[in-house]
């Protein structure tokens, strides 16, 4: 099923959010200063890519740091990325087949949000009971 959903999400949402993602992670990239938002677009593209079967989990915690550049990419990026896939998949929840598509889009919403410190892992890789962030 998770294959089948994959699938579905490649061809509606998937290959544009990553396309997207990727972009952004490229311009970041650019300069040397923002490359670990690049890096984390990258890995949010590759994310959004494949969602289903996959969680996003906290690292250990990396200090001051990371919470000043999340602080930052949430003032520039993260707050218009939430929204973006808010109204997205607001259509997505319209069929039935669309309802776990549309979760999937929210479910990128935390790791869109505050991506420095996060870690995206398949499921199967998770200990039972515990779920990411």
């Amino acid at each position: 099923m998770r294959t089948l959903l994959n699938i579905i999400w490649f061809i509606f949402s998937g290959l544009w959010l990553a396309l997207g993602y990727w972009a952004a992670g490229i311009i970041a990239c650019i300069f040397i200063v923002t490359i670990p938002w690049g890096i984390a677009s990258f890995r949010i593209g590759n994310y959004a890519l494949w969602p289903f079967g996959r969680e996003v989990v906290e690292t250990r915690p990396a200090g001051v740091a990371t919470t000043l550049g999340n602080i930052i990419w949430l003032i520039v990026a993260g707050v218009w990325l939430v929204i973006g896939h808010v109204v997205t998949s607001i259509p997505l929840f319209v069929s039935i087949i669309g309802i776990p598509l549309g979760w999937a889009n929210l479910k990128l919403i935390p790791v869109s949000l505050m991506p420095l410190g996060k870690q995206i892992v398949d499921s199967d890789r998770l200990m039972p009971g515990y779920r990411g962030a």
